[in-house]
């Protein structure tokens, strides 16, 4: 097989919204860390909803970005919890897949902390080829040719290799 059509894992995103900025975020920001050993970021919102009593540019959520090894575990962990079973409709057209989780307990190995709670979190997971670079580089950047684009297929069948996922039709 040609090693530029090899298809790899560019990073994993943990997100957990809250809705709400003070002592909730701040304890999906604790779990995360715990999770993950990684500081994750605060994200913002973007409109003012009076309805949901969010404001513009307030804090309403986490989350962590996982390259390489600790993306392969994290995914490995929360497909865990789903007994690794995915829908073939949480992977996009670009071939990328995200999935989410109701509870984190569900997961094995978290224990209930009653200081922390119980969060959901969705995870967004991003699959390149070797060659993805020339779309970010500053220099001379170029598309991705259409023939070198990730396939829903393909990420479908990596998954299956190298995570065991079942698909279920529902």
């Amino acid at each position: 097989m040609n090693p530029m059509n090899e298809v790899k894992i560019e990073k994993v995103t943990v997100n957990i919204g809250v809705g709400e900025a003070g002592e909730k975020l701040s304890r999906a920001i604790t779990l995360l860390e715990e999770m993950f050993d990684q500081t994750p970021v605060k994200t913002y919102s973007k409109v003012t909803n009076p309805e949901w009593g969010i404001r513009k540019r307030q804090p309403i959520a986490c989350k962590v970005t996982l390259r390489g090894d600790k993306a392969d575990k994290a995914i490995d962990m929360v497909l865990e919890g789903i007994m690794r079973r995915i829908k073939p409709t949480q992977f996009d057209d670009q071939g990328n897949l995200s999935f989410g989780i109701r509870e984190h307990i569900d997961i094995p190995g978290m224990k209930y902390n009653p200081d922390i709670g119980i969060f959901g979190m969705n995870l967004s997971v991003t699959f390149e080829k070797p060659g993805y670079r020339i779309a970010k580089r500053r220099i001379q950047q170029k598309k991705v040719p259409q023939r070198h684009r990730i396939s829903k297929d393909e990420t479908m069948k990596f998954m299956e290799d190298n995570f065991n996922v079942e698909y279920v039709m529902e």
